[in-house]
């Protein structure tokens, strides 16, 4: 997944990028993979590679030379893919076949379903934007690509998207969304009691595991990885830490950071004389911890020439490392008990967490889900099931690593 602010050059570094992997393959020059790292094969022994957009005005089709089909795979070169994704199609398609079992259950039943009948009625082409959903069926289709077992290596560029973190918390936020309003457990029990309701009890069931599965696939550090792309300057430098501040919140695997060197040399100097840039010199200092832990930290420079065709994104320099297995932030959360046992035990959740301002954090419970906000982005943290049953009484954040308290809730604690 290749990801940045908008403006950073997101779409431009992915292309380049998967020029490169394209050709990588198994000992092929081209892409880079670190020691350590599995190495992935094919279920159908090629070695094709996917480039998946998301921006519905993207310029990489021409930037490619070939047409583009909306939600069509497209032949590019011998191993190179892409398929560019309209998410108002896949929208349309879906509410249609949803709708479908909607007006289903109507027909069906003797009883008049609240409201059931007004959104059955509701036609594809009426639709405008359903938020979040849109984002979801997004990721559904790249995790359907994922697993189709045609393709060794998936890029997907996430320009186009809005803001990338939010992009990506869909599904998490959905399923939060789906089970506050209609329960699982509440679910079965309607599809029991009412059999016509059974239908589409399993369509909202089938929606709600997509969540789950496609959430867990974006933090998957053995299937998914993180490069992350930042200007060389200070808009860039701004938005670094809160952007690193966000990837730990979520638990995605950052691999590498590109610092685009938009209107400066490729050697990191403003001009003869003049030393490394500053800007360059802070970015590389914040992230320096990430390098000790294996993160990859490069720069690529614009080149003087539109960057128009493959031959010119090639000379960019960009290569992208393939998941390393290695988890990071939220995703590695471990559990300790500090002292205790029944209802006097406490418990601590640990992970390591930037926080670039401690002022922002906050902490509030959704369910199974403690919900953590940081620099305003919320984010539910899933809980390893002892926690569910416990209250969060306390947090502590010592520079590294955010500590969450929790201690028993008499009303769900077992008591022997």
């Amino acid at each position: 997944m290749v990801l940045g602010p908008a403006g950073s050059g997101v779409s431009s570094v992915a292309t380049a990028g998967v020029l490169g992997l394209a050709h990588a393959g198994s000992g092929r020059p081209g892409g880079r993979r670190s020691a350590g790292s599995p190495v992935l094969r094919p279920v159908n022994g090629d070695d094709d590679t996917l480039l998946i957009t998301l921006d519905r005005l993207s310029r990489t089709a021409q930037r490619l030379g070939v047409f583009r089909r909306p939600n069509e795979v497209v032949p590019v070169s011998d191993g190179l893919y892409l398929l560019s994704l309209d998410r108002l199609a896949l929208l349309e398609e879906t509410w249609a076949q949803f709708s479908a079992i909607l007006s289903d259950a109507t027909a069906r039943s003797a009883i008049k379903l609240p409201g059931v009948g007004v959104v059955a009625g509701v036609d594809p082409g009426e639709l405008v934007q359903l938020p979040g959903i849109e984002d979801f069926l997004l990721l559904r289709r790249v995790r359907d690509e994922a697993t189709s077992g045609r393709w060794r290596r998936i890029v997907l560029d996430c320009s186009g998207a809005g803001d990338p973190m939010v992009f990506l918390r869909a599904p998490s936020v959905l399923h939060q969304i789906i089970n506050r309003l209609w329960p699982r457990h509440l679910r079965i029990a309607a599809a029991a009691e009412r059999p016509v309701l059974a239908q589409l009890s399993a369509a909202v069931d089938a929606i709600d595991t997509d969540c789950l599965d496609v959430a867990e696939l974006i933090c998957d550090p053995t299937s998914a990885a993180v490069t992350l792309v930042v200007t060389a300057d200070d808009r860039g430098a701004d938005l670094l830490e809160s952007s690193l501040a966000t990837i730990d919140l979520m638990g995605l695997a950052l691999r590498s950071v590109v610092i685009n060197r938009t209107g400066l040399g490729a050697t990191g100097d403003e001009g003869p004389g003049t030393g490394p840039d500053p800007v360059v010199a802070g970015i590389r200092e914040v992230l320096a911890a990430d390098e000790s832990d294996g993160v990859r930290v490069y720069e690529v420079a614009t080149a003087p020439t539109p960057l128009d065709r493959p031959a010119r994104l090639r000379k960019l320099g960009v290569t992208l490392d393939e998941p390393s297995g290695v988890g990071q932030g939220s995703s590695t959360a471990k559990v300790g008990t500090l002292s205790g046992t029944g209802l006097d035990s406490r418990f601590e959740l640990v992970w390591r967490q930037r926080l670039p301002d401690p002022d922002t954090l906050r902490l509030g419970r959704a369910d199974d889900d403690l919900l953590v906000t940081i620099d305003g982005f919320r984010y539910p943290v899933r809980l390893p099931s002892v926690l569910r049953r416990c209250d969060a009484v306390d947090a502590q954040w010592d520079d590294d690593r955010l500590r969450v308290v929790f201690a028993p809730d008499p009303a769900v604690w077992p008591v022997r």
